[in-house]
């Protein structure tokens, strides 16, 4: 496993108008990203890709558009498990000069770009659909068949090699969706293939193609809308502002706080920010040593800026706002 665990703490006391401004900062971050779950999205990229081709060829010679949109998918699939398994790689980087936080967000960035092609392909399944009912064509439902079953394997295979990864991981989460997008794939062009050969119903195969794409399209959008609040700094799922804030307060020597923030380089790793206002300037330590401990040990954030004031609003920021939590 890759993990890298450090921490620092460092205090600055400035003294203005007999006023101390303390910043305290503790820095922990250690990726979620583990070589098991790089070594799992890598086999399932050689598996996707390499079966891709199988199905093609196979969609190409049955004129299957259930196979082909599978296919495509698939596609996009070894393309979206290759772009994460070179998320996982450059997210382990170490923070440099340019980017102090290190490379973590581009495993949010490559899930987003995921999600984008999940919408790409559904839209071009959809379109390929209604033409093929304005021109129906003919379809070979024994080949078609063989392939389908072929392919409800191997991502079977693939769906189990990921599923038993970190699937906290954004990254590794929006490849089991692009998984359960080609099962969907599969089932439906099986359906079709055997509706074909037993009543000759040509429209089967594009109507299944639509229903598996309106699925994949729900997929797309639940990826889309995680990856997209945590590159627009939401607050991370099962962070409570209010519990933390109230938390905070109820620390020994606080009197008030303001400018509370609390974002995240990725879903599992929580950041914060906050100013506290310390009853007495001989407080400090101890303010900051319980107020580490209460965010550490009760919330789990690992990260966090605090900076300590003797006065309210001493140094500016959301004043008016510092006991206020919007929705």
């Amino acid at each position: 496993m890759t993990d890298h665990d450090h921490s620092r703490h460092h205090d600055h006391s400035h003294e203005h108008d007999h006023s101390h401004h303390d910043h305290g900062h503790s820095h922990d971050h250690a990726p979620t990203v583990t070589a098991d779950s790089a070594k799992r999205v890598k086999l399932a990229m050689i598996l996707t890709a390499g079966f891709m081709l199988a199905e093609v060829i196979g969609g190409w010679i049955s004129g299957s558009l259930a196979l082909l949109a599978d296919a495509g998918h698939m596609f996009s699939d070894s393309f979206s498990l290759g772009l994460a398994l070179f998320a996982f790689y450059i997210g382990d980087r170490a923070p440099d000069k340019l980017r102090t936080f290190g490379y973590q967000r581009f495993q949010v960035l490559a899930a987003f770009v995921n999600g984008l092609t999940l919408v790409a392909i559904s839209v071009w399944i959809l379109i390929a659909a209604i033409e093929r009912f304005t021109q129906p064509t003919e379809v070979l439902a024994g080949p078609m068949l063989v392939i389908a079953v072929l392919g409800l394997l191997i991502n079977l295979v693939v769906f189990k090699i990921l599923h038993g990864g970190d699937q906290e991981n954004l990254n590794l989460r929006g490849a089991v969706l692009h998984v359960i997008g080609d099962l969907l794939g599969s089932v439906a062009a099986i359906v079709a293939s055997v509706v074909i050969m037993l009543t000759g119903w040509m429209p089967i195969d594009p109507l299944l193609s639509m229903l598996a794409a309106a699925l994949i399209l729900r997929a797309a959008w639940k990826i889309l809308r995680r990856s997209s609040h945590t590159l627009l700094e939401g607050t991370p799922e099962g962070v409570d502002i209010a519990q933390i804030r109230d938390a905070l307060l109820g620390v020994e020597g606080v009197k008030g706080l303001h400018d509370i923030h609390v974002w995240g380089l990725t879903p599992q790793d929580p950041l914060l920010s906050v100013h506290l206002v310390i009853e007495a300037p001989e407080l400090h330590d101890s303010v900051i040593e319980r107020a580490y401990n209460v965010l550490q040990t009760r919330f789990g954030i690992q990260h966090a800026t605090l900076q300590v004031e003797t006065r309210d609003c001493l140094t500016g920021g959301e004043c008016n706002h510092g006991m206020v939590v919007h929705p």
